[in-house]
């Protein structure tokens, strides 16, 4: 099915979406396809993922890895690499969660720029959202944004450290264990 010409709702998207073999992103009326992600991109994708899977039994928070979408408000809609859920209704529902504490994006040259600019600005748009992390496979940097009690991100940089909390969800992953294979 070709995509339609006219910008979409996000009701439209996610009707013509759900009959794609391919994912999409959705931002303000227009569609992004999704490219394919290298392998350094799915080893630390998976590898965070694992950690915190492990990290969050027996508490009231889930990790979900790429393939469920993030809604931000009406106009917009994004894969995250991860994320980390503690909201009942996310807990609940099939296809598009609403409220993520944690959100984690892999970089990678072709989506740097947006993942730091116009995707975080979005996200930070989501009144749940407590920390936002950002890790780059080439040059192994771990940043990690967190919301302050003044609702305002600042940035705690890792780079250098063993390991990095995620004080939002009460975790601590190890850098030697994100990087694991890389």
């Amino acid at each position: 099915m070709a995509l339609p010409a006219h910008k979409l709702t996000l009701a439209e998207f996610l009707e013509w979406e759900h009959a794609q073999p391919e994912r999409h992103e959705f931002h303000h009326g227009e569609v992004f396809a999704m490219v394919g992600a290298r392998r350094v991109h799915g080893l630390v994708s998976g590898n965070a993922f694992a950690a915190l899977k492990q990290q969050l039994k027996g508490t009231p928070c889930r990790a979900f890895i790429e393939t469920m979408k993030v809604q931000v408000g009406e106009d917009s809609l994004f894969y995250p690499d991860v994320f980390v859920t503690c909201d009942s209704a996310d807990l609940a529902t099939e296809y598009v969660f609403r409220a993520p504490s944690v959100i984690v994006e892999v970089l990678s040259e072709s989506t740097q720029a947006f993942d730091r600019g116009i995707k975080f600005a979005t996200y930070r748009r989501i009144a749940s959202l407590r920390e936002y992390v950002l890790i780059d496979p080439d040059t192994r940097s771990v940043e990690v944004f967190r919301r302050g009690a003044d609702g305002l991100f600042t940035l705690h940089d890792y780079t250098d450290s063993a390991s990095f909390p995620l004080t939002s969800i009460e975790c601590e992953l190890s850098r030697e264990e994100v990087f694991d294979g890389v």
